[in-house]
């Protein structure tokens, strides 16, 4: 299965490819937002690992871009922050399956896209 990780922390984001990598996925990294619709541009992602907070651009643009693009694929927000604590996430992209805190263990989050995996 191809994986999208869109995360600025690169160290963060090579340790969830490596582990990813592990479970037989082909995983790529892009840190962002202009990385990430380059990469969605080029290749199709039924699964997509993105950080609610980009530095460089909007994680719903990516999340948009990624529905108009690809209208299977399932994102799941991580963050460190409390942006969307609420649930709003969900509202606002349609293609949101799972909102995760970053510290989620990279065994965790390979469960979560496993779990999505079947359904795409």
């Amino acid at each position: 299965m191809n994986v999208l990780i869109v995360q600025n922390d690169a160290k963060l984001g090579y340790i969830w490819q490596r582990h990813l990598q592990r479970h037989d996925h082909i995983v790529d990294v892009a840190l962002d937002q202009d990385s990430a619709i380059d990469l969605l541009q080029q290749s199709c992602y039924p699964i997509i690992i993105l950080d609610v907070v980009l530095d460089g651009g909007s994680a719903i643009a990516v999340a948009d871009y990624a529905s108009f693009r690809h209208p299977d694929a399932r994102v799941i927000f991580v963050t460190n922050t409390s942006f969307f604590s609420d649930g709003s996430i969900f509202q606002l992209c349609a293609n949101a399956c799972a909102f995760v805190p970053s510290a989620t263990q990279p065994e965790d989050l390979a469960a979560i896209v496993e779990h999505y995996a079947k359904s795409v």
